[in-house]
């Protein structure tokens, strides 16, 4: 069950953007499993994607046809199969079905990026995805975003969006994501899809960097049990249909437009984690004085994926030497255990390498009963700082990943 998090409430429509879904029985039959996404001329478009070495067939779709053009006229997305490690008729597979939505939307292929999530190791239904993307693309609405969260979904028990609306120079913008993802999570990036728009007029180049900016403080910034997808992809579209006048990263629009990105970056990463399977605390980890950022990080992700750290939190227990555990096998080179310090909130563990003297379990037990609580580091090396967010590892964890194909 998802830690404090319920499905979004009414998402705002971007002027630009239309969505439709459909059942195509993908890997079930009686739910919506299609959905595309189309945009007005002159939208532009970025993304990034999975660093797994197996990149799914439509994530190199992806990434050859966002190198070859600028013009992207439409996103097809499936659930309940990830067309990863199917070879050439995996490409094969996605190339026709994003043909089909093409052929239906009056644009050309290359136009048209194609995102799958699921079972790997499988082809498409093509035949029935073909067959089912005509309803998807008659039903277009650009007040659908909820149905299409809710479309996208595997084994996510919540749908995950949120919209922000923002006052530029040249008007209000409005800023609407939704997201998939609650197991194999971790960037760069993690089975998750993330899809973004936006009416701002921004240049390709503000797009690019937005995005990048965004998902490095946010989707690269989680991580449910260590493993990167094949197929983990985020895209951002800016419709450019407010104002008249082109904004790039110098200019003062570009940086309201680009904080309200990131909160909705944030936001959906967070509820990934919050539903990540079998969650039951939502742990936000915080290490400080660091010598780098990429240091704060090395440490934050030795904890937050230790599987002893995690199932203590489950449990409630608060066995902080399994932290202590963690910190230290993190390799930090010439770490020095005597300038370390830990809290579980505002409750001192460790204080400059030291047991603190007013702790005692009980006040610890306190703080990882709670649904939600921070773990904060300090290395005592120098002033960066990393946040990140992870869950617990339940019996529910193992149950929905040994069960998961069947």
């Amino acid at each position: 069950m998802a830690v404090n998090l319920s499905a979004p409430e009414k998402l705002l429509p971007v002027a630009g953007v239309r969505l439709g879904v459909a059942e195509a029985a993908i890997k079930k039959p009686g739910r919506n499993d299609l959905l595309v996404v189309a945009f007005d001329e002159g939208s532009r478009v970025a993304g990034v994607f999975t660093q797994n070495a197996f990149a799914a067939a439509p994530v190199q779709l992806c990434r050859e046809r966002l190198k070859a053009t600028s013009v992207i006229r439409a996103w097809l997305v499936n659930a309940g199969n990830a067309n990863a490690a199917t070879g050439d008729g995996g490409l094969d597979d996605a190339r026709a079905t994003s043909a089909a939505v093409a052929s239906a939307l009056g644009c050309a292929p290359e136009q048209v990026l194609p995102f799958s999530t699921g079972v790997i190791g499988q082809r498409l239904p093509r035949e029935r995805m073909t067959a089912a993307i005509p309803s998807a693309v008659a039903a277009l609405d650009s007040a659908a975003w909820n149905v299409a969260a809710a479309t996208i979904m595997t084994t996510d028990t919540v749908a995950k969006g949120t919209s922000r609306r923002v006052t530029t120079a040249q008007g209000e913008v409005t800023v609407t994501g939704i997201a998939k993802g609650v197991g194999m999570i971790e960037p760069h990036m993690a089975t998750m899809l993330g899809f973004i728009a936006t009416d701002a007029r921004l240049t390709p180049a503000a797009v690019d960097a937005a995005l990048r900016s965004a998902v490095d403080d946010s989707f690269n910034c989680v991580t449910v049990d260590s493993d990167t997808s094949t197929n983990d992809s985020c895209v951002l579209c800016a419709t450019a249909r407010v104002g008249t006048r082109d904004v790039d990263t110098g200019d003062a629009d570009y940086a309201i437009v680009a904080a309200a990105i990131r909160e909705v970056c944030v936001e959906l990463a967070q509820a990934i984690v919050r539903d990540g399977e079998g969650a039951t605390r939502f742990i936000t980890i915080e290490v400080g004085d660091a010598a780098s950022v990429a240091e704060a990080r090395q440490v934050g992700y030795a904890i937050a994926n230790s599987p002893l750290v995690k199932t203590a939190m489950f449990a409630g227990d608060a066995n902080w030497g399994r932290i202590v555990m963690a910190i230290g096998k993190a390799g930090v080179a010439g770490l020095d255990p005597a300038r370390v310090g830990i809290l579980l909130d505002d409750v001192v563990l460790l204080e400059r390498g030291q047991p603190h003297p007013d702790y005692h379990e009980q006040r610890g037990a306190a703080v990882v009963a709670r649904p939600e609580f921070t773990i904060r580091v300090s290395l005592g090396r120098g002033a960066a700082h990393a946040r990140l967010w992870t869950c617990d590892f339940s019996y529910e964890y193992v149950k929905i990943n040994a069960e998961y194909r069947t």
